[in-house]
């Protein structure tokens, strides 16, 4: 993950440099190398997609690319924030090795669950979760598309929706293999515990606008960046509204910097007649440079 890139271009090699500097340990070893079961665990988790988001960005910088907006999915922000100039790359990596800590540390193993309910008929998330929480913390996650929800809560509560969005007319319900139930109520204590390193980050204003997770509203301050980053921790990720939002604003390319093309894919889902492009290997350069359609 990352390797590529560190390989091909030295301004991405330099974010990896820092990164290990920063953490005082090699996560550039564990991004290219692994093993998967030290890259899964999400205190590792966390920084290694945050470096490799901001290897990608560094890498279209220097190819001349700035944005008119950023976003990013949960961790995402902390991306977006750094590519907006409000947070420095070595405070961000030492943050979110702070927020998967405590994140994984909030739940213990087993207590809570996420899963994702595919193609769940308008309008009945609110009375499946009513019905399956039964006294257990139960909420949606991520609104990541009109086909797309995640749920996470209480594991008992999840299996419970997950069986009763199928009865719904959900097309599937998966349970998701995760380290730990991200953005509910179970989350609180890592928010209460992450305060205190957001308070002491230096947040400065943001050379361009970020839409937040939280509120899925445009922000330009660094007192707006540090709030969002500490309200995204138990609530959900409100992505169909974040895109609807930047669509709205006249934004009809997006470029997805970093592991992977799930967003990418989430685009799509959300407005079709957006266009989406993914750039996270040194093979994605060209299509992202080329005349936009």
């Amino acid at each position: 993950m990352g390797k590529a890139l560190a390989d091909t271009h030295p301004v991405a090699r330099r974010v990896f440099e820092e990164a290990d500097e920063a953490l005082g340990f090699a996560i550039s070893r564990l991004c290219f190398e692994g093993p998967e079961d030290q890259l899964k665990l999400t205190e590792n988790t966390q920084p290694a997609l945050l470096t490799v988001s901001v290897a990608a960005f560094e890498v279209l910088r220097e190819a001349g690319l700035a944005p008119d907006y950023v976003a990013g999915h949960s961790l995402g922000e902390y991306s977006a924030l750094v590519a907006a100039g409000s947070l420095r790359f070595a405070d961000a990596v030492r943050l979110v090795r702070k927020r998967g800590q405590y994140m994984q540390e909030a739940v213990p193993q087993g207590v809570g669950a996420m899963a994702a309910i595919l193609k769940l008929p308008e309008g009945k998330l609110d009375s499946v979760i009513a019905e399956a929480a039964q006294g257990e913390v139960l909420s949606a996650a991520n609104l990541n598309s009109p086909d797309q929800i995640v749920i996470a809560g209480h594991t008992g509560a999840v299996n419970r929706a997950a069986e009763l969005a199928k009865a719904a007319g959900a097309k599937r319900a998966i349970l998701l293999p995760v380290s730990a139930p991200f953005h509910c109520a179970l989350m609180q204590p890592a928010q209460e515990r992450l305060r205190a390193d957001l308070d002491a980050a230096e947040f400065r204003d943001l050379v361009c606008p970020l839409v937040n997770n939280w509120q899925a509203r445009e922000i330009h301050t660094g007192a707006e960046a540090r709030e969002g980053l500490y309200q995204q921790v138990p609530n959900p990720v409100r992505w169909v509204e974040t895109i609807r939002y930047l669509a709205g604003q006249g934004i009809v390319r997006f470029i997805e910097a970093g592991a992977g093309s799930v967003l990418t894919g989430l685009l799509r889902n959300i407005d079709a007649t957006l266009q989406g492009v993914k750039f996270g290997e040194p093979a994605d350069l060209e299509k992202v440079l080329s005349p936009q359609v």
